[in-house]
């Protein structure tokens, strides 16, 4: 996975490289491209995920799983449409797990609540850094979701508290646990990388590249060497083979969303709502796959 960072680096510096070329509004195309490509693929092989990890069981344990999953979709968009609210932070707080699950898997020496905390911290941090750049456009997509007025006091003081928390992570970390210290300078430099990116590029982009870059790919990475053993060729043909139809019915959702409310601020409210219920059954999946391989 090494390697691939190092490509990641190169890969969103040329992001910001086209960020320097094209006005917003082409870039806010294109991140949504890369979202609905990439982004929504690493998340539609959850199904045969969950067979994979629950292969000793019955068939009928996979259908009521299936249900379960189902449900879950429909409570996240459920949420958003009745208590916007509580599903926003919601969103956000499963998604900064979510992130910093995904780039501190390997952890397996701490306390598991400590290891939860710490993902959580991380991930979210990464979500606030973005907000922190972009305070005047998240304001307008939160007020367009929840309907109520963002303070912008809110983005900024929990920056801080998540900057003044994470230093205290990776000091504790840096001092006790000396094996992980390559690890440490290396994610700091990725944040530093991640503060020029969002710091330089629009909200949609800066997200877009993350999302998609440091997030989805080395997800569907980790997803296709549980699946097959190996990342080849071959192995990623079978993966989206598999995914292929639960990406059609979900472009096919957003499509209709966007037929339904063209108006763009209107559909980018929709747009993360859609996203967020998604997310939920997703990272409870992930979460069982990162556990069936410890």
């Amino acid at each position: 996975m090494t390697k691939y960072f190092k490509f990641a680096i190169i890969a969103s510096f040329f992001g910001l490289w086209i960020d320097s070329f094209f006005k917003t509004n082409f870039q806010i195309y294109l991140g949504f491209i890369l979202i609905f490509s990439f982004g929504i693929l690493h998340g539609a092989n959850d199904l045969l995920l969950i067979r994979s990890i629950n292969q000793e069981k019955q068939t009928n344990y996979f259908y009521k799983i299936l249900i379960y999953y189902i449900l879950i979709v429909i409570v996240g968009a459920l949420l958003f449409y009745f208590i916007p609210t509580i599903a926003l932070i919601s969103f956000i707080i499963v998604s900064g797990y979510h992130f910093g699950e995904q780039q501190w898997q390997n952890l397996d020496q701490l306390n598991q609540w400590f290891k939860f905390t710490f993902q959580f911290c991380y991930g979210t941090f990464i979500l606030f850094l973005l907000f922190y750049f972009h305070q005047t456009e998240v304001q307008t997509v939160v007020t367009e979701i929840t309907t109520i007025p963002l303070n912008i006091a809110i983005i900024t003081n929990g920056f801080k508290i998540l900057s003044i928390t994470l230093f205290i992570f990776f000091l504790y970390l840096y001092i006790k646990h000396i094996r992980i210290r390559n690890q440490l300078l290396l994610e700091i430099f990725y944040l530093i990388v991640f503060g020029i990116i969002f710091f330089s590029s629009s909200l949609i982009w800066g997200f877009a590249i993350f999302f998609i870059i440091w997030h989805s790919i080395p997800s569907m990475i980790d997803q296709i060497k549980f699946l097959y053993q190996e990342v080849t060729l071959k192995s990623f043909k079978l993966y989206f083979k598999s995914a292929f139809l639960y990406w059609i019915v979900s472009l096919f959702g957003i499509a209709i969303l966007y037929l339904l409310f063209n108006d763009e601020k209107i559909f980018n409210a929709l747009f993360f709502s859609f996203l967020a219920s998604i997310t939920f059954p997703h990272v409870l999946v992930i979460l069982k796959m990162f556990n069936k391989k410890l």
